[in-house]
């Protein structure tokens, strides 16, 4: 018997074909919630909301297989209603998002540094290519990229090497108790305190530094999470879920301000890096949410020393303040982008130009 969501995908099927036939660029989407990140999408609109529903979820294996359009908010509830969640955290931006969409992102909440990242918890993806051929993660392997991890590799590709049909995630149990310890501090000993938190056996699963105030959220157990509480001490914030909500969703005021918006990512570091602007500092030091009126030649060459990467995440011009891989980076995308879609047709120059 055929559901609606086959039906979905054999309609998304044939628009890829002929696509690939005609050399028509698509603009893959799923609830269009992060079309300002990478660079400016464009094509024939391509859309998988259709193909919606969770597909197997049995809580005791932590393991859940869902259809790419089903919204983020439907599998967080279906999750909290056995007690588990997405580890990774992902960040909606809004109503609409879907899972398929937050894996094609690739993004990850404050939780990143000591749960894992998005791609931690992807087991395997069903997806269509550049020619409309069905692959599945752990059965058909392309000629020419035998050897990759495709799960891994089509998180965070933005859609640009496949079309997410169906996505298996592995889920853990929700904490059974947490609480954020709040620290009026100076930048340097907010540091010194976070980067010191990565070694130490401890339930943290979030820090962040903003305006001199220092967060960690600690979770676990009850009594872990208060035994932590008494050894790390500072004052206990009864209201700091709404601003760890906010951090992820980028609601603070501090993301309104009128300046674009940089997702700076270093290797953790003893000391804070002298950037321009403001910064609200996130994942343990790991990363700075940078506000500031900089060109991003300027800024990548300041964060350089550090291990980092600068990302244009908010901005008027998409594609010039977008960071794309250089050099050998770049031309492993691009052998992996002809062999993933031949006809370059799905989601064309979204995070690297092809010329």
């Amino acid at each position: 018997m055929v559901n609606d969501s086959d039906s979905a995908v054999a309609i998304v099927q044939e628009q890829v074909q002929r696509a690939a036939r005609e050399r028509e660029p698509l603009c893959v989407t799923g609830g269009g919630t992060k079309r300002f990140l990478g660079r400016k999408p464009r094509g024939t609109p391509c859309s998988v909301r259709g193909i919606e529903g969770i597909v197997h979820y049995e809580p005791t294996e932590l393991v859940v297989s869902v259809r790419a359009g089903t919204p983020l908010k439907d599998l967080q509830d279906a999750l909290s209603a056995s007690g588990q969640m997405l580890p990774f955290e992902p960040p909606a931006f809004g109503e609409e998002a879907t899972i398929g969409g937050t894996i094609a992102a690739g993004l990850s909440g404050p939780s990143r540094p000591y749960r894992g990242a998005a791609r931690d918890f992807v087991l395997g993806v069903r997806c269509l290519n550049g020619k409309g051929d069905i692959l599945r993660f752990g059965g058909e392997v392309m000629k020419n990229v035998a050897g990759y991890d495709i799960a891994r590799l089509i998180t965070g590709s933005m859609g640009t090497l496949g079309i997410l049909t169906e996505v298996s995630l592995k889920v853990l149990p929700s904490p059974a108790y947490s609480e954020t310890r709040t620290y009026e501090m100076r930048l340097d000993d907010a540091f010194g305190l976070m980067t010191s938190l990565l070694s130490r056996p401890l339930p943290v699963s979030a820090s962040a530094f903003d305006d001199g105030l220092l967060r960690v959220r600690l979770s676990g157990s009850e009594a872990a999470v208060k035994a932590a509480g008494d050894e790390l001490g500072g004052e206990l914030d009864r209201s700091a879920d709404t601003f760890w909500t906010q951090l992820k969703e980028q609601q603070l005021d501090f993301f309104l301000e009128d300046l674009p918006l940089w997702r700076v990512n270093v290797k953790p570091q003893d000391l804070p890096i002298d950037l321009p602007g403001r910064s609200i500092i996130d994942w343990g030091g790991a990363l700075y949410w940078l506000k500031a009126d900089i060109r991003l030649g300027e800024l990548t060459e300041i964060v350089r020393p550090f291990g980092g990467w600068v990302t244009g995440f908010r901005s008027a011009d998409q594609d010039r303040d977008f960071n794309s891989p250089e050099g050998s980076i770049l031309q492993l995308n691009r052998r992996l982008k002809k062999a993933f879609d031949p006809a370059g047709i799905l989601n064309p120059d979204r995070l690297f130009s092809h010329d």
